[in-house]
């Protein structure tokens, strides 16, 4: 559990007992690499290392979203002290032209948050 709230995180990021979930990145016991290829899925949180990373790969997790599907794209916190050229403004700036629109911000943990996306409701 992450901060003030008690809500579990699989609640929080919308998973299901029937989603199909797919998890890139992170740090440990999450520290997942992206290799293999993606699958459709419900559910995905993406741990991306960069600005770069979040544009170069963005359309490999965008073709394999299901229609109601949630894109949660998770950079560390400034109170982490973790360099990075990730955050709110950033990450909407890179996803919101490719149809999606971002509808909720979580904390994942103590280091990191997250901001979910889904393709916008005339594009499903």
């Amino acid at each position: 559990m992450a901060g003030y709230s008690a809500t579990p995180l699989p609640r929080k990021l919308g998973i299901g007992p029937d989603s199909e979930v797919v998890v890139i990145g992170g740090t440990p016991p999450l520290d997942l690499p992206f290799g293999g290829t993606l699958v459709p899925f419900d559910v995905a949180l993406w741990y991306p290392a960069d600005r770069a990373e979040l544009a170069d790969r963005l359309g490999e997790f965008r073709s394999c979203m299901r229609p109601a599907a949630g894109l949660w794209i998770a950079w560390p916190k400034k109170a982490a002290r973790i360099p990075t050229d990730l955050g709110e403004d950033v990450i909407r700036a890179v996803l919101l032209p490719t149809g999606l629109v971002d509808n909720k911000v979580c904390a994942i943990d103590d280091t990191y948050s997250g901001l979910r996306f889904v393709i916008r409701r005339e594009l499903r």
